[in-house]
């Protein structure tokens, strides 16, 4: 499974450092998660590492 990060997103960038496959870049409006790239983690931390530093909440899983 992947994760998305929808329109709530603020731009703010503080998930990119924390992405350990490096699956997150900026987009044309906001940041974007390459779905091939993102493991949610697995293999890396027990928790989506983005998706506890997002302040908005902004980070979802691809299927919402």
């Amino acid at each position: 499974m992947a994760l998305k990060i929808n329109e709530d997103c603020i731009n703010c960038d503080v998930c990119v450092p924390e992405c350990p496959n490096e699956a997150i870049a900026s987009g044309p409006d906001t940041f974007v998660i390459d779905a091939t790239k993102c493991t949610e983690c697995v293999g890396h931390f027990d928790e989506p590492q983005c998706k506890d530093v997002c302040p908005v909440d902004a980070i979802l899983p691809l299927a919402a």
